[in-house]
């Protein structure tokens, strides 16, 4: 472990300001701070006179930063690699996700940029304590595959302080042990329910939003109220993943509004079964009023495309990861049109949070291929909020990163409301409703925001809803 002073990085700039000052008898403004500087260099100075103080006291005090904060595992005194401020350190952070040939790839790399863009922004806005935040340097494929991001951890983790992105639920569980004997924390690329619990998730994993679960009682609570009474709900997804996780939360729907639970079709990628059709023949020989689907983008086109070639008509509610504006280009398009609606756990990128105008400059007016890069963007919250309590405590360590996690309060700047972890009572419960229109911005009306509904909001959320 070493302890890197900060004070050394500052001291020459502050000298020379003073000079400036002096020569200038004061009458001047003092030239802007170099970048990375901005934020430290006030902290070393008291006003001038007391007479120029506020009358009144800020309602909370800045908290003092650390003369000195200790490092380790993943944090280099040496800049990062192009480093936006040269003169400070470099935080690495970890990137395991879904980049070339997985049911996820199209999303995944533009959350992967949503990420570096999210990054980029705090490295030009100073960096945290005193370091530059670089996510590219231990980026890794893992293709959805739990195999594969096991043995792509263990190859990253002797040079990374945190996981700025897990992807997958199963993928993220097949790590978790040795996370928690490392003392990494982790952003995760899956909205589970057990992300909600500590005592599933060792107070290592930081979600945003939603879970599955809860994503399945919101939107059934919207659906029977504006498209009509729900009596039988059939679930179809990938089992042992997000799938399982959207099915317990349709039963729970079902049971609590005396609908009839038709059951779980369970499906996976194309890449392993082929086709959906075994899915389609069982959703429509189901007669469902209602079909909760949690798949990847591809399959959710095949299963409701063949769905109404086959002349059924009821609904779907997609889960978040089941879009992809790219699907408005494909044969299944009409179908989709038609008869799909989706929940997510915030608004698309147009959106008018002010994460969401950060993230459209960040972009200088252009959109991104699709919302994977609002996913990703919105997800960085935490990891930085983490980087930054662990900073202010002095202790940039995987130790104090994770203690920094039990308790930890971010602020979403608008995306989602602000979250504390460690309190499952304070889960999410609302989401947002959308649905697919060629003409809009990436392929999607926003219906209605801030939705919950009677089921979300008395589901007695004391523990995961289905296990991975």
């Amino acid at each position: 472990m070493r302890r890197i002073s900060r004070r050394h990085r500052i001291t020459a700039f502050l000298a020379v300001l003073a000079l400036v000052v002096m020569a200038c008898g004061g009458d001047e403004e003092a030239p802007e701070a170099a970048a990375g500087e901005t934020e430290e260099a006030p902290a070393e100075e008291a006003p001038a006179e007391t007479e120029e103080a506020p009358d009144e006291a800020p309602d909370e005090a800045p908290a003092e930063e650390p003369e000195e904060i200790a490092t380790g595992t993943g944090v280099t005194e040496e800049p990062c690699p192009d480093a936006v401020n040269e003169d400070n350190g470099c935080i690495y952070l970890g990137v395991l996700s879904d980049l070339t040939e997985g049911p996820f790839a199209a999303l995944a790399v533009p959350i992967v940029a949503g990420q570096q863009a999210f990054f980029d922004r705090v490295n030009e806005n100073g960096g945290i304590g005193g370091f530059d935040i670089n996510i590219s340097e231990y980026t890794r494929d893992t293709r959805y595959d739990p195999q594969e991001h096991s043995s792509a951890y263990r190859q990253i983790e002797p040079n990374i302080l945190m996981l700025a992105q897990s992807l997958g639920t199963p993928q993220t569980e097949a790590i978790l042990p040795d996370m928690d004997a490392d003392d990494v924390v982790g952003m995760p690329a899956t909205w589970w329910s057990g992300w909600d619990f500590p005592e599933t998730d060792n107070n290592l994993i930081l979600n945003s939003g939603y879970s599955y679960c809860m994503e399945s009682m919101i939107g059934l609570d919207w659906m029977n109220e504006n498209a009509g009474e729900i009596n039988s709900v059939l679930a179809v997804g990938y089992p042992g993943d997000f799938g399982g996780d959207s099915a317990a939360g349709a039963q729970a729907w079902a049971e609590a509004n005396d609908a009839e639970f038709l059951g779980f079709v369970e499906t996976a990628p194309n890449a392993i079964v082929g086709s959906q059709d075994s899915a389609v023949g069982q959703i429509v020989g189901s007669g469902a009023d209602i079909v909760v689907i949690a798949t990847g983008p591809a399959e959710m086109a095949e299963i409701v495309g063949g769905a109404a070639a086959n002349d059924f008509t009821s609904p779907f509610l997609g889960s978040v990861p089941t879009w992809n504006n790219a699907l408005l280009q494909t044969a299944a398009a009409p179908a989709i049109e038609a008869l799909f609606t989706l929940v997510g756990p915030w608004e698309n990128f147009e959106g008018e949070s002010e994460a969401h105008q950060a993230m459209q400059e960040a972009l200088d007016g252009e959109l991104p291929a699709n919302d994977g890069f609002t996913f990703g963007w919105i997800w960085s919250y935490p990891v930085k909020a983490v980087l930054e309590q662990a900073a202010a405590n002095g202790d940039l360590t995987r130790e104090g990163v994770r203690a920094a996690a039990e308790g930890l309060v971010v602020d979403y700047e608008g995306a989602l409301p602000e979250r504390t972890y460690g309190d499952p009572a304070g889960a999410p419960r609302e989401g947002v409703i959308s649905q697919p229109n060629p003409d809009a911005a990436l392929g999607l009306d926003t219906i209605q925001t801030g939705v919950t509904g009677p089921t979300a909001q008395n589901y007695d959320y004391s523990s995961p809803c289905a296990s991975s």
